[in-house]
């Protein structure tokens, strides 16, 4: 009956905003979503909530997987075959077909039929995006941090409340607090997690910045540079890490952000860490890694480098 009672306010909640369309446009159900991982996460993450191998019965000895390496020239194979392609299909009748897209966007038809016909002439999806976009626009998703959410799920905690200490601590050390930017760069559009580090990080004292979707290596360092943050996290779960962190790195130093540090979370392979490290990254958090566990190891990185001390 209680499921029932909340299923029902938030329906009702999602009726007044004018339906899920307009209710998406607000980023509603994002953040709710959003609020409840972060609780569930501090549930994980003190061992209320049970997840096989990671908070419980958690294996004595790793064993080794061997991981598919996939390399960086596919990226340019793949370019490869998208600009032969072009080479050799008929441009003209391709670009038709894309106006037909964008006309029947505007005024109405069957956008399905004429998606097809200029897929068949090998128009690529992001030129029929791009036709689209013309009359619908492009959504941009809300980016909040969630205030509250992690911490609460803790209640009076030593844990927590030791965390604080020393990013009031930073503070009166430094004249400012510990910031951060958390980041997702390439293809890689599973968000959720960085979101949950986010709250996390603002509920123990950080500043932290989320950057839009797909940034780039080059637009993650602008960005972390403008927002003059001591430390950017990078999330990687599409196996992009070797590739993205090294180049994001190199664009640091090449816009004089070469002491801000660089820490990595999300599937990295172990094998892959060492490669990691030897590139400038500083700290790596695994899969099945504390919340709080990642913010004491990168607290010790700022303490360490601007303090003088742990």
């Amino acid at each position: 009956a209680s499921i029932i009672r909340e299923a029902q306010k938030m329906m009702d909640e999602i009726e007044e905003l004018g339906g899920m369309a307009r209710a998406i446009e607000t980023g509603m159900p994002k953040l709710r979503i959003e609020e409840s991982a972060a609780r569930r996460q501090a549930r994980i993450d003190q061992g209320k909530d049970t997840i096989v191998g990671i908070n419980k019965y958690k294996v004595k000895e790793e064993t080794t997987i061997e991981v598919l390496d996939i390399p960086s020239t596919v990226r340019d194979e793949q370019m490869a075959r998208l600009k032969d392609i072009k080479a050799k299909r008929d441009n003209v009748a391709v670009q038709k077909a894309l106006e037909k897209i964008t006309t029947m966007a505007e005024k109405g038809g069957n956008l399905l039929e004429a998606t097809i016909e200029a897929v068949r002439l090998r128009a690529t999806v992001g030129e029929v995006s791009d036709a689209m976009e013309k009359v619908f626009g492009r959504y941009v998703a809300t980016t909040r941090v969630i205030s509250g959410a992690y911490s609460s799920e803790y209640g009076e905690s030593d844990v927590i409340n030791a965390l604080r200490g020393r990013t009031e601590k930073f503070l009166e050390k430094t004249g400012r607090r510990p910031r951060q930017l958390v980041t997702k760069m390439g293809q890689d559009g599973h968000d959720r997690g960085i979101k949950v580090v986010a709250t996390a990080y603002a509920d123990i004292g950080f500043d932290v910045d989320i950057s839009p979707m797909f940034q780039t290596p080059e637009e993650a360092a602008k960005m972390a540079i403008e927002n003059d943050v001591h430390v950017v996290g990078v999330s990687s779960l599409a196996a992009g890490h070797k590739t993205l962190v090294p180049q994001l790195i190199e664009n640091l130093k090449k816009m004089a952000g070469e002491d801000i540090i660089v820490v990595v979370g999300g599937v990295i392979p172990p094998a892959d860490y060492d490669f990691l490290y030897s590139k400038g990254v500083k700290g790596i958090f695994g899969p099945g890694t504390a919340v709080t566990d990642s913010a004491d190891k990168v607290l010790l990185l700022l303490e360490e480098k601007y303090i003088g001390q742990p």
